[in-house]
């Protein structure tokens, strides 16, 4: 029997490939046009088929946050074209500094962050005597008080440590800017690319990034590529920012009410362990597609309390598409997606780097 979604099981997460082949040709064409280089976050799908596609539509490489996730990417059970990684954390640990070397055989491009010595000392360490040099960009704080040096002149410093550790080569600056923080990040940017030319220190790359401002992304006259992930499947912290509509947000969790205990509540099988407890500044857990006037207004680990208007209950068993605030964290929930082709076939499609936060 061919499968439908009627017919899946639930709780499950349902991503349909048109919608998201759609978001990824857009922003790269955004891209082509202003003049950046793109390199998607794979940590909204964690998907070496859509990491491939994502590169196919014409972006230079990849962005990871974990070594777990670039090694995951690097599946030898699966072609790909993914030869280009940068990993946007600190890396620190011989464990991780082991993987670290190892993992940069496997590839023709290799770049990581530091933000302090430390971080610097140990992948010099790692590195010395290497065949190539490890790539390693400063991350600045520009805004969104995360990692990242605090100032121009402290992005220097480190910079010129980095270009005199045996092993490493700098190879530019990076940055998360706050939501509506480009111009400050491309004024701290600018300072510190100037502050490095005066003393003769190449600034190949400048990196910056962000969905929410994704449709205002522009060189800025520093930048030089954009780092994105929420854009390929959006979410409701999108649309409720204007960066999407809902016909764009290809991810959505199917759930099943399986409780009507009193005419005001409703129970569906998606809890916190589906639909995450991220809130981002809602009240609620997510959008019911077909069904705005319900709110999520509680989950548990396996339930999600949903707050019903008596004269337009739910039935026990009817199937509820929902739309996360945060649709990233809800792809670590699962093994795999169920991919709703254009002829609207369900395929299962395994998330490679589901779990991978080492």
């Amino acid at each position: 029997m061919a499968l439908d979604i009627d017919t899946i099981d639930t709780p499950a997460f349902v991503v349909n490939e048109t919608t998201a082949l759609a978001n990824i040709q857009k922003f790269q064409a955004h891209c082509d046009t202003v003049g950046l280089s793109l390199r998607p976050h794979i940590k909204t799908h964690k998907s070496i088929r859509f990491a491939n596609i994502q590169i196919a539509a014409g972006a230079i490489g990849i962005t990871c946050q974990k070594i777990s996730e670039a090694e995951a990417m690097l599946s030898e059970d699966v072609d790909n074209e993914i030869d280009d990684i940068l990993i946007t954390y600190n890396i620190l640990g011989s464990a991780k500094l082991k993987r670290l070397r190892t993992l940069s055989d496997r590839l023709a491009t290799l770049t990581v962050v530091a933000d302090n010595a430390t971080v610097v000392e140990e992948l010099s360490a790692t590195f010395n005597g290497a065949p190539r040099k490890l790539r390693v960009l400063v991350e600045c704080d520009t805004g969104a008080g995360r990692c990242g040096v605090q100032a121009p002149g402290a992005a220097t410093a480190l910079a010129k440590t980095i270009a005199n550790s045996p092993g490493l080569e700098f190879a530019g600056l990076m940055t998360y800017p706050a939501v509506n923080g480009a111009d400050g990040a491309a004024k701290f940017l600018c300072e510190a690319k100037i502050m490095l030319e005066e003393q003769g220190i190449p600034c190949p790359t400048v990196s910056s990034g962000g969905s929410p401002d994704m449709w205002d992304a522009s060189t800025d006259g520093v930048l030089t590529e954009y780092r994105i992930g929420t854009y390929i499947y959006n979410d409701r912290s999108l649309v409720r920012s204007g960066t999407c509509t809902w016909d764009d947000c290809a991810g959505h969790v199917l759930a099943t009410v399986v409780s009507t205990p009193t005419p005001e509540r409703a129970i569906i099988d998606a809890g916190s362990k589906v639909l995450t407890s991220d809130l981002l500044g809602f009240s609620d857990y997510g959008h019911i597609i077909d069904h705005p006037e319900i709110r999520i207004t509680s989950l548990s680990e396996e339930h999600g309390i949903l707050d019903v208007d008596p004269k337009k209950p739910l039935v026990i068993g009817q199937r509820l598409r929902i739309v996360p605030n945060h649709v990233c964290v809800v792809s670590n929930m699962f093994d795999e997606i169920w991919l709703e082709t254009e002829n609207n076939s369900l395929i299962p499609l395994p998330i490679n780097a589901r779990g991978k936060v080492i």
